[in-house]
C-alpha cells in the first residue's frame, strides 16, 4: 500500500494569505488549467474523489491542502494561465504565488505539470524561475503522456530535460499519465526524498525482510 494513499482533505483557502499552519512540511502542485494536476494528486493517492477535477479549465480557484500525516500535507494550488479569467485577477493570483513560494518556510519542493504535448509555457517557466530563485526544488511532470507513443513520449521527455537545465538549479523532468499510472513511481520518490521519508522506507523494507 503506498504511503500517499492516506491523504485526507484538511481545508480549502481562497488565497495563499489566508494559508494558517506553517509547521511541518509540504509539497505544492501547481500547473497551467487543464494539465491534468487533480488527475493526477488522485492517481498518487489512489483516490479518484481526492482533488475534484472540472471539465471546465479554471475551475478550481481554491487552494486545496490534504494532509498526509501530522507534519506532512499536500497542496492543490489553483490552474493559471485560463484565458476566461479576468487579468486583474490573473496578475494578482502570479503575484501571490511568486510571495508563496519565496516566503512559504514549509514548502519543500513544487511539482509543476505540463501538458506533455505543449511543455514549457512563459507562466512554467516564471514558476520555476521563482522556485529555483529561493533554491527550492522542482518536479517537472510532463503529464498526459498516454496521448503520445513511446518514441514521441521519449523525445518530449529529453528536450524538457535538456531545456530544464537552462534553469541553473535542481530540476527534475518525468513522463507522467494519470491514465495508465506511467510516471507514478517516479513521483513518489521524489516526494519520499522531498519529504524526508526516505529513512522510513528503509527503515519499513528492513522489517519487512527480518
Amino acid at each position: 500500500m503506498s504511503y500517499f494513499t492516506k491523504a485526507t482533505f484538511l481545508t480549502s483557502a481562497p488565497s495563499i494569505e489566508h494559508l494558517s499552519n506553517s509547521d511541518g512540511m509540504e509539497v505544492a502542485f501547481a500547473g497551467r488549467s487543464n494539465a491534468g494536476k487533480s488527475s493526477a494528486l488522485n492517481r498518487l493517492t489512489r483516490q479518484k474523489g481526492l482533488a475534484r477535477t472540472s471539465k471546465t479549465p479554471g475551475r478550481t480557484q481554491l487552494i486545496n491542502m490534504f494532509e498526509l500525516d501530522s507534519e506532512r500535507r499536500l497542496v492543490d494550488l489553483p490552474g493559471y494561465g485560463y484565458a476566461k479569467v479576468p487579468l486583474d485577477m490573473k496578475l494578482k493570483w502570479q503575484k501571490s504565488l511568486g510571495e508563496y513560494l519565496q516566503k512559504r518556510k514549509c514548502l519543500k519542493g513544487l511539482v509543476v505539470l505540463m501538458d506533455i504535448r505543449h511543455p514549457l509555457k512563459d507562466l512554467d517557466q516564471n514558476l520555476i524561475h521563482w522556485a529555483v530563485e529561493v533554491n527550492l526544488p522542482v518536479l517537472i511532470l510532463l503529464t498526459k503522456a498516454d496521448k503520445l507513443k513511446a518514441g514521441k513520449r521519449k523525445a518530449q521527455t529529453l528536450m524538457v530535460r535538456e531545456a530544464s537545465m537552462a534553469f541553473c538549479g535542481d530540476v527534475t523532468v518525468h513522463s507522467f499519465s494519470s491514465l495508465n499510472g506511467l510516471g507514478v513511481p517516479e513521483l513518489e520518490q521524489v516526494l519520499f526524498k522531498w519529504l524526508g521519508l526516505e529513512r522510513q522506507l528503509k527503515d519499513d523494507a528492513e522489517e519487512i525482510v527480518e
